[in-house]
C-alpha cells in the first residue's frame, strides 16, 4: 500500500450506521466486494478521495477530503448511489502527460510541473477555464505531476 492510499469507509445507512466497507487503494466496484451500491455516509479517515456514481470508475465525480459525510447532500450527491472510488494521488500516479486544456473549480490553487515528481517548471493556475496550455502560460502542453497549493491564505 503506498502512502497515498488512504482509507475511506462507506456506511449503507445515514450516521455511519448499518453494513460498511472499508477501502484501502482503488475500489473499483463495490458490489464486488459484496456491498450495495447505496451509500448513505462516508467517513474518510485519511487521503483525499473520488468517488463515483458508477462501477469502474465512470459516471458523476464526487471528491471527499478528510472528515466525516453523515449524508449524501455533504458530498453534493443527488441521491444514494456509488458504485466505485480511488484515492487522489496528489499528482502521483497520473497517467496523461499533455493537458491541452482545463478547468478549476472552487477557490483553491494548483501547481503544474512539467516533469514527475514535482520537478520541472511550474505554473500556477487558479479558478477559472484555460482554453490552452498558453492560458497559464507554459511552453508546451507537458504536466507530468500536480499538487494542490494548502495554506495559502
Amino acid at each position: 500500500m503506498s502512502q497515498y492510499s488512504g482509507k475511506i469507509t462507506l456506511y449503507e445507512g445515514k450516521c455511519f450506521t448499518g453494513r460498511k466497507l472499508e477501502v484501502c487503494g482503488s475500489c473499483g466496484s463495490f458490489q464486488d466486494r459484496g456491498f450495495l451500491n447505496r451509500v448513505n455516509s462516508i467517513c474518510v479517515q485519511s487521503g483525499a478521495w473520488v468517488c463515483f456514481d458508477h462501477p469502474n470508475f465512470r459516471g458523476q465525480q464526487y471528491i471527499l477530503e478528510h472528515g466525516e459525510y453523515p449524508d449524501f447532500y455533504r458530498w453534493n450527491g443527488h441521491s444514494d448511489h456509488l458504485g466505485s472510488c480511488r484515492p487522489i494521488g496528489m499528482g502521483q500516479g497520473w497517467d496523461k502527460t499533455c493537458i491541452n486544456a482545463l478547468k478549476v473549480y472552487g477557490d483553491g490553487a494548483w501547481v503544474l510541473y512539467e516533469e514527475p515528481n514535482y520537478r520541472g517548471r511550474m505554473y500556477l493556475v487558479e479558478r477559472g477555464e484555460f482554453g490552452n496550455f498558453g492560458a497559464w502560460q507554459a511552453r508546451g502542453a507537458s504536466v507530468q505531476s500536480l499538487r494542490r497549493v494548502i495554506n495559502y491564505f
